[in-house]
């Protein structure tokens, strides 16, 4: 019985020293590594959470690899009209898209053309020298505080 007690009593003494050495070496670890968090980021305003009711849509991508032919088709579904200023469309390679001041109605479509051109309400031009869209890329379109609200799969 007291070979029992006295291993009780060792097992004790080494978790409570294990556990002191451990917390030891983590608290001069901790200090020795801390990331300098003093850096204060600029606060603009509350961050937008987006607005659900946005029922926007890649429709399609027409024409891939043919630059003059190349465009992308944008389509509101949603019953309130979307403000486009300010929104980017991407694809996989980093390429970005800037729309121009723009209202996409309810129910409307409007298509941008990865080739110049003259921007029109229902059709907008990338002006890209080359084609953008390949078979498998994704296309992405995001509002203005950077909120993914539509993707789209090239074929």
């Amino acid at each position: 019985m007291k070979s029992q007690r006295r291993l009780f009593t060792t097992l004790l003494i080494n978790i409570f020293v294990s556990a002191l050495v451990t917390g030891t070496v983590i608290f001069f670890y901790d200090r020795a590594h801390r990331a300098d968090c003093t850096t204060v980021l600029p606060v603009v305003g509350p961050v937008p959470t987006g607005n659900s009711d946005v029922n926007v849509n890649i429709a399609g991508v027409i024409g891939v690899g043919n630059l003059q032919d190349e465009r992308i088709v944008i389509q509101n579904n949603g019953t309130e009209e979307i403000e486009l200023t300010g929104w980017t469309l991407t694809d996989n390679k980093g390429l970005v898209y800037n729309f121009p001041q723009l209202m996409l109605f309810p129910g409307a479509k409007v298509q941008v053309h990865t080739a110049s051109g003259k921007d029109s309400p229902t059709d907008l031009y990338w002006g890209s020298p080359v084609p953008v869209w390949t078979s498998g890329e994704l296309a992405a379109l995001y509002d203005t505080h950077a909120i993914a609200r539509a993707f789209y799969r090239v074929p």
